[in-house]
């Protein structure tokens, strides 16, 4: 009895199945992503990682630094977005930003590590580069029209919002014990500062001037209450990222109020927020740079006259916007670099913000009942009047009221994470007024009212 002997073509088929198959696997792998990261690349970044952290020897370098902070930022995203309740109100930015400092914080993570990704990120400061790209993006990739009404009209429901929060800070403070000029000198004029190194420390300094008291100690009480403040502000307008996904008809997805011609044209708007393009590199790598001069003349204009160099920039790209200064394929450019940083490098920027820059006692430190209750009231009051003043305006009310939100944020820290929460971030401009102008404002007028009520 003989045996059936295989056609040449059936023979190659049976070899090639195995082949086929195994090719499927490994693109359906490197399809799936962490993030950005491919998944074979991924798991070859946690264990090179894990083991130099092992041996005590990772490289502060920035090829290194890159693939540690990568990894640490998407790993995080991810566990926030897998969270049911929790990515309902931002918990990919949450995760990202907390979860990291309460590792450092009880020594969870490789101490090389922290020490590694510690110096990068204060030695590098590439935070103001985050902001430059996103502002200079956002800004010229912006309708002509939009922009001037835009800032024209943010600071009415920035100030009403204002006068909401220290209002209904100093009443509900009032009402749990604080005292009504206490609250608003201590709590809630802490909260609306614009952070640390703009915000809570010349507000320490100049309370402590006031009281004769010592500066040192004045911080450390000012502190957890601005931490604090960011993270309800970072919850809340996760809330408002998921009310926008069910009633379109109250976002503009990032942009503060309706276009010439846009309404009920959803293609037109998307077409900012596209992530697609058929620019040429040369011209993105010219816009990337556009912006990085940009930001080296608010540098120079801070050494000159005092105005944050963020602040110089703000007014800078809007005066070369409002004048046609850049050409159309230039800012096509500056969109496009704006779109990397916010998909590649915003949760790796958290990550390192959260495990250098965020001490966790600083946060566990304000949960007093008393100041969250305050701190709780006075970001719901800046962030409703928003909503309710942007919608009266024609404003887009859930992007107004995230900009609101942004008045109560950690400084340029803090806008990025309340952005990111919200899904936001070509509101990076308004933010920037409304912490850092605000902030100033509001610092200012505390430091007076400190002087002369001198309260304790």
């Amino acid at each position: 009895m003989s045996l059936p002997i295989a056609s040449g073509s059936s023979a190659a088929s049976a070899v090639e199945q195995p082949t086929r198959s195994r090719k499927t696997l490994w693109t359906q792998a490197m399809e799936t992503r962490i993030g950005i990261i491919p998944l074979p690349v991924y798991v070859l970044l946690l264990v090179l990682i894990t083991a130099f952290s092992i041996k005590g020897k990772i490289s502060g370098e920035v090829t290194v630094m890159v693939g540690v902070i990568v990894a640490g930022g998407f790993t995080c995203a991810e566990i926030g977005r897998r969270i049911p309740f929790l990515r309902a109100i931002g918990g990919s930015s949450l995760v990202t930003i907390f979860l990291p400092s309460f590792l450092v914080a009880h020594q969870l993570l490789p101490a090389p590590l922290v020490q590694s990704v510690t110096a990068f990120t204060k030695s590098t400061n590439f935070i103001y580069l985050f902001i430059t790209a996103v502002v200079v993006g956002s800004i010229l990739s912006m309708d002509r029209r939009v922009l001037i009404q835009g800032f024209a009209k943010i600071f009415i429901p920035l100030g009403l919002g204002s006068l909401a929060g220290i209002t209904v800070g100093g009443c509900v403070g009032w009402l749990v014990g604080i005292g009504f000029w206490r609250s608003i000198l201590y709590v809630v004029v802490p909260v609306m500062a614009g952070g640390v190194g703009e915000g809570a420390i010349p507000l320490s300094v100049g309370y402590a001037e006031a009281l004769g008291a010592d500066q040192g100690r004045m911080l450390g009480q000012i502190l957890p209450l601005v931490f604090f403040g960011n993270l309800v502000a970072i919850v809340v307008c996760g809330a408002l990222n998921t009310l926008g996904r069910r009633r379109p008809d109250l976002t503009g997805n990032g942009q503060l109020q309706p276009g010439p011609g846009e309404v009920g044209d959803p293609e037109k708007h998307d077409a900012a927020h596209s992530n697609t393009t058929s620019i040429d590199v040369a011209t993105v790598a010219a816009g990337g740079i556009t912006g990085v001069a940009i930001y080296i003349l608010g540098t120079l204009i801070h050494s000159l006259i005092g105005l944050p160099a963020p602040v110089a920039m703000l007014f800078l790209i809007v005066a070369v916007k409002i004048l046609n200064g850049v050409p159309a394929p230039l800012a096509e450019g500056t969109r496009v670099v704006f779109r990397f940083f916010v998909i590649a490098v915003t949760y790796p920027l958290l990550f390192c913000t959260a495990v250098a820059l965020t001490p966790w006692h600083e946060l566990v430190e304000a949960f007093h009942p008393a100041n969250l209750v305050t701190i709780v009231a006075t970001v719901i009051a800046l962030v409703a009047t928003g909503y309710y003043v942007g919608r009266l305006l024609k404003m887009y009310p859930i992007e107004t009221a995230i900009v609101n939100a942004c008045h109560s944020g950690l400084g340029g820290t803090g806008d990025v994470m309340i952005l990111t929460a919200a899904e936001r971030m070509e509101l990076m401009p308004f933010a920037q007024v409304a912490t850092r102008i605000g902030g100033a404002l509001t610092v200012t007028a505390a430091i007076v009212a400190m002087a002369h009520f001198k309260v304790l």
